[in-house]
């Protein structure tokens, strides 16, 4: 549950920069939404230590936000080589 709350927060800022009127506007809301992955991940990190959630599951939402940053970044990397 923590986990999709989290990746609707990031698919929300995707969202969010469809919107852009430009590829270096659309990047620069890639960048934020991949910023926002390290944030959330830094909440799962506090979730754990409140006891909120479990070891394993804070191992597998920080796999999972690891994966879907380096997605993000490969993503914007590939729109600007394009520019």
């Amino acid at each position: 549950m923590i986990y999709s709350a989290m990746v609707g927060s990031n698919i929300f800022h995707r969202a969010e920069g469809s919107g852009s009127t430009s590829k270096k506007e659309f990047i620069q809301f890639l960048n934020i939404t991949r910023r926002s992955t390290f944030e959330n991940a830094n909440m799962v990190i506090i979730f754990e230590k409140e006891n909120l959630i479990s070891e394993g599951e804070r191992d597998e939402v920080l796999q999972n936000l690891d994966e879907l940053c380096r997605m993000i970044t490969a993503f914007s990397r590939s729109l600007k080589e394009r520019l």
